[in-house]
């Protein structure tokens, strides 16, 4: 495979660290130093080259196998939380990236596209954890899967990480801890584990 795909997606992604995502194909290429035509050549479009970005990070980071093994997970709430903590530690590690695609999604066709296509993913991946948390009768009262996915997915979202470790200041093996136990306890019957450690894999998240 040629060397050039990547540089041009590791370019792309300093240019959105540096600069959010105002910029065009033009500076993809001076960026990465090729022409403008040897971008084109790999990716056909600018949303084209954003929704490329934001799988690479996952594919390199390998978040879906761990997602994967976390639903797979035999007890349904132990399923849930691992579930918590392999996203959380991710958005901790692509929280640059993210939040300027987040800012720039109503306005940018291109980054809505990219942004939509991930959290789609992560919705249906609690969508599947909370399906089973109801038919083993551990959801709370109240709540259909499909909400309980909606909740779970806005109480983890990027902007509250964000406000919670950059604009609160608080560590992340702690906000991921807290997180994790403020899901379970909004949408199942048991309380949280309360065990008073972060998980493993919220551990390594910095």
């Amino acid at each position: 495979m040629s060397s050039t795909r990547p540089r041009i997606l590791e370019a792309t992604r300093r240019l959105i660290a540096h600069r959010g995502t105002g910029f065009t194909m033009a500076d993809v290429a001076r960026e990465t130093g090729v022409s403008r035509q040897a971008v084109y050549l790999h990716f056909a479009s600018r949303a084209s080259l954003f929704l490329a970005l934001v799988r690479h990070m996952d594919d390199a980071d390998g978040i879906r196998p761990r997602c994967e093994r976390a639903l797979a997970e035999q007890d349904p709430l132990e399923a849930l939380r691992a579930f918590l903590a392999a996203w959380l530690s991710y958005a901790d590690r692509i929280r640059p990236i993210a939040s300027a695609l987040l800012a720039s999604r109503h306005d940018d066709p291109d980054t809505a596209a990219a942004w939509n296509d991930r959290t789609g993913e992560l919705r249906a991946g609690f969508l599947a954890a909370t399906r089973r948390l109801g038919a083993t009768g551990l959801l709370r009262p109240g709540l259909t899967p499909e909400t309980a996915a909606d909740l779970a997915w806005a109480m983890t979202s990027v902007p509250v990480w964000e406000q919670l470790t950059v604009d609160c200041g608080r560590d992340a093996l702690d906000a991921g801890h807290h997180l994790t136990d403020a899901v379970t306890a909004a949408l199942t019957r048991r309380p949280p584990a309360g065990d008073g450690h972060p998980s493993r894999e919220v551990t390594g998240a910095r």
